[in-house]
């Protein structure tokens, strides 16, 4: 059976911060809302399994590259690393900035037919696309974008969001970056509503999903700074 913390609120750890509530989990560990018992200020909190950080090599990595994409606004901003006891084992947290916002599958699930019209759902792409140029120009990747690791809320005519729970998968980073930008592509046609509208979408929305063929995607835009590029100079 899988590693679950599923700690409960009020649960109190590394003597100065006590959990909110859950936020989420992925394939490292589980991620908490948490307060600073001495200042009240929230923060992110990201228990990593044990099983999966081993000598605490994963936590070290994610800490680090955190720490190497710092500068991008996209990115959720590291603060300390916290071990603690728990069922008696070593369990490492990270603590990092809590972003506002809903993620991105919560903020879908309200919109009328659970998709937007793919002007609007273009300019989401695009600030998503921004965040993600910064990262790749560091010859670094996010390593698991999906509509349950973005962070959006909406602001006038535009959208902000945060990206959180990249990983490292100590393999190729150019082969990574290219996954992150079909990962992206697929968000994309999932945001404008899939299969059942795809052939109606205008030729400059296709011209973007490639059809979801992961070898064109990859060959037309080799990282979101190509994509980028593209979508401010598409032609309607």
């Amino acid at each position: 059976m899988p590693f679950v913390f599923d700690f409960a609120e009020g649960f109190a750890f590394a003597g100065k911060y006590e959990i909110i509530s859950r936020l989420g989990s992925g394939a490292e560990g589980e991620v908490y809302l948490s307060r600073e018992t001495e200042t009240g200020i929230e923060r992110a909190a990201k228990f990593f399994y044990p099983d999966k950080n081993q000598e605490n090599r994963a936590a070290r990595r994610h800490a680090r590259k955190l720490y190497k994409v710092r500068n991008c606004p996209a990115i959720i901003q590291y603060h300390t690393h916290e071990k603690i006891k728990y069922k008696g084992m070593a369990i490492t947290c990270l603590i990092s900035d809590y972003v506002e916002g809903e993620l991105l599958a919560s903020y879908m699930s309200r919109q009328k037919g659970q998709k937007l019209h793919y002007y609007q759902a273009m300019h989401l792409i695009y600030e998503i696309v921004c965040g993600l140029q910064v990262i790749h120009a560091l010859g670094e990747y996010h390593g698991d974008l999906h509509d349950g690791n973005i962070f959006v809320s909406q602001h006038g005519l535009g959208y902000q969001i945060k990206l959180i729970d990249v990983i490292d998968w100590r393999d190729s980073r150019a082969a990574n970056i290219r996954k992150d930008v079909c990962d992206l592509v697929r968000i994309f046609y999932d945001l404008i509503g899939g299969r059942k509208v795809y052939s109606r979408m205008p030729e400059q929305v296709r011209n973007i999903c490639c059809g979801l063929r992961k070898d064109r995607i990859q060959k037309k835009f080799r990282n979101a700074g190509i994509l980028k590029t593209y979508l401010e100079n598409i032609d309607w």
